[in-house]
């Protein structure tokens, strides 16, 4: 009997050898498109980053004569304002949005349902809109004191323009950020930690301060330090009351000295006092937690007396931080419209719009792009360059305008100098202002983005794989529905955001391209708040997007 050769070794061997080859090509694939990820997500990195390095670089640089200057006459004024109005806005905003948050998560009052959300409203109004229809309403020839003198009220009212007036206005402007997240820490611990309270023989009072506070603390002082890092960052605002801060201290620096150097300089302190505020805001979120979980629903019955106290303190907070504004520019609007609405409004609104949707489209994609990144690659460096990435969001925008403006310029000289243009190109182009808010508000839309993408389960991700080879399928079918949703907040949040800026627009705009938020600069300055009312309105109407956007969620984690 002839025995035939055994070839089922070879068979075995060479279907081995192509599985193995197999499993090397997908995993030179994977180590390849980890690769790119990462140097796609280090190159975003940088970008963000490049405004930052260069302001701190700039101090390379010296400029004594300026610097003797600025150290004599104005450094001591501008460190006392700023720690003025740090304390202010920490105090008063935080005793504002503590106690807001306290009786309308606790007790039942008449208008607790409207004014849990309505508290909320001034967030729609930017810090330097509030600021000059406070000084329009109360200034010498204002409709307060011209009614007070109407009634045979001589007493005149002290003057706001000083730092005393630009602290309340900023306390006011900022104290939905301790609200919001003091609200919800009250609402997680319910009604029955604050009942377990006083079976042990505490009052309410003691319970708030023994119990339901020192529990809240880490979410309220979160509060405080997003608005210290807005009050930081304010440039409109203490313009109005002539109030010299950093952020004005640049701008003069500037555009008084004509010095770019020095005001880089400028920024770098500011950097540095941003970054103490940002590393107790990392310090406290830690402790804070991500998670909150609601509590019973059930609140607290009061007095009458007490119950009225409450009302007229959420009706007077409501009044004065946003109904009264918001109707003072309503009637100035109505008062001024004819004489100044005109067709320079047209480019306004066009140019508003124009930089506002480029920019929230630009940092949507980046968005995206970033979290996924993050998503797929959940390492430290992964953690570390997002991070970086959304760096931008802390530093104010007197800061990214010069940070941006100084390589720009340099790029522009190199041109000319190789023949390339005879004149500046770049400098005062659309540009400037693109990259400059991009690195401002890139943390604004990517938020929502990387929220919306941590819904998408593994198990979810590894059905869609199984379901489809096709990348595209994938995505269309299971990842966009998925996304969606953050998408759009990112989008609204991005395009209002960049409505209201004012300090980088103002900064980096060429002469003439004037938005919204530069008309309400160059009305104020020269005082006349009621020219100013149109463009304030739009941007406060505008402003009211977000807002809702922040309501829903809240009351989603409600």
């Amino acid at each position: 009997m002839i025995k035939t050769p055994d070839t089922s070794v070879g068979q075995n061997d060479t279907g081995n050898d192509r599985v193995n080859d197999k499993k090397t090509v997908s995993q030179d694939h994977a180590v390849r498109k980890r690769m790119i990820s990462k140097s796609v997500l280090g190159l975003i990195s940088l970008f963000m980053l490049v405004p930052i390095l260069i302001v701190l670089l700039s101090w390379t640089q010296p400029v004594a004569d300026i610097w003797t200057h600025m150290a004599d006459y104005v450094l001591p004024q501008v460190l006392k304002n700023t720690a003025i109005l740090l304390l202010m806005v920490t105090i008063i905003s935080g005793t504002i949005g503590t106690a807001l948050a306290w009786v309308t998560s606790m007790y039942r009052f008449p208008g607790q349902r409207f004014f849990s959300w309505a508290l909320m409203l001034p967030l729609a109004f930017p810090a330097y809109v509030l600021a000059f229809v406070t000084v329009g309403i109360v200034d010498f020839s204002g409709p307060l004191q011209t009614g007070l003198r109407d009634l045979g009220i001589n007493t005149a009212i002290p003057s706001v323009r000083n730092v005393w007036g630009a602290g309340m206005v900023l306390s006011l402007a900022f104290y939905p950020y301790v609200y919001l997240l003091a609200r919800q820490a009250f609402l997680s611990q319910g009604r029955r930690a604050i009942e377990a309270g006083q079976m042990l023989g505490l009052s309410r009072g003691r319970v708030f301060f023994r119990l339901a506070l020192p529990q809240a603390l880490p979410w309220i002082i979160g509060g405080l330090l997003l608005a210290s890092m807005e009050t930081l960052a304010d440039f409109g605002a203490v313009s109005v009351f002539n109030v010299d801060t950093f952020t004005t201290a640049i701008y003069k620096a500037w555009f008084g000295f004509f010095s770019l150097t020095t005001a880089a300089q400028l920024a770098a302190l500011l950097i540095g006092v941003v970054f103490i505020v940002v590393l107790f805001e990392q310090y406290w979120q830690a402790k804070r937690g991500s998670s909150v979980t609601q509590g019973s629903s059930q609140r607290f019955e009061a007095s009458k007396p007490a119950k009225l106290a409450m009302t007229l303190l959420c009706t007077l907070v409501f009044a004065i931080a946003f109904l009264i504004p918001f109707l003072q520019l309503i009637y100035w609007t109505a008062l001024n419209f004819r004489q100044d609405f005109d067709a320079r409004y047209v480019d306004f609104v066009t140019n508003s719009l124009m930089i506002a949707s480029m920019t929230t489209l630009f940092i949507a994609f980046l968005a995206v792009i970033i979290a996924w990144i993050k998503r797929q690659y959940p390492d430290k460096l992964t953690k570390l360059m997002t991070t970086l990435a959304n760096l931008g969001y802390v530093v104010p925008g007197t800061v990214l305008a010069v940070g941006i403006f100084i390589p720009i310029a340099w790029l522009d000289n190199q041109m000319i100098a190789f023949g390339i243009t005879s004149q500046q190109f770049l400098s005062g182009s659309v540009i400037v202002m693109l990259l400059a808010l991009s690195t401002r508000f890139m943390t604004v839309s990517f938020q929502p983005i990387d929220r919306q993408l941590q819904r998408l389960t593994v198990n979810q991700e590894a059905a869609a794989n199984l379901l489809s080879d096709s990348p595209y399928q994938r995505w269309r079918q299971v990842m966009l529905p998925v996304l969606s949703p953050g998408v759009l907040t990112a989008l609204l949040m991005g395009f209002v955001e960049v409505m209201k800026e004012m300090p980088i627009t103002l900064m980096t705009r060429r002469q003439g391209w004037d938005t919204l938020a530069v008309r309400v600069f160059e009305m104020t300055s020269e005082g006349m708040w009621g020219r100013a009312a149109l463009p304030s309105l739009l941007i406060v109407l505008v402003g009211l997007l977000p807002v809702w956007i922040l309501l829903r969620q809240s009351d989603k984690q409600g």
